[in-house]
């Protein structure tokens, strides 16, 4: 393509009527790209695909830049394991408290036991 002409955009209806079309009246690529006035056979070919792998709704999917390839994102702890770990330091918690009071009603009992 020449430069400064940007890229034709055609919209689901237009893909789904175009492929449809096609089908019905047993066109080839080439007749639909000049029936419809798409500048490519090979991107009418590319609708025919979605539309029999995805069904027509594939059509309207946004398809545009690139695939997303590389490093995997980073896994992030599930919300489980955080739970458990929030449990986890709340019992502990508990635990050292209740620790720490039966030590205080311990000594308490063995002072009441010096007095009498």
């Amino acid at each position: 393509m020449p430069k400064g002409i940007p890229n034709k955009k055609y919209t689901g209806e237009f893909k789904q009527m175009v492929v449809e079309t096609m089908q019905k009246e047993r066109m080839s690529y080439s007749e639909a790209a000049r029936e419809f006035d798409v500048c490519d056979h090979n991107r009418i070919m590319l609708w025919e695909r979605i539309y029999l792998e995805e069904d027509p709704e594939g059509l309207y999917v946004e398809r545009r830049g690139r695939k997303v390839t590389g490093r995997p994102p980073k896994q992030t702890k599930p919300k489980v394991e955080e739970d458990l770990i929030a449990e986890l330091q709340r019992l502990r918690a508990e635990n050292a408290y209740l620790k720490k009071l039966k030590a205080l009603v311990l000594e308490e009992e063995r002072q009441d036991k010096r007095r009498k």
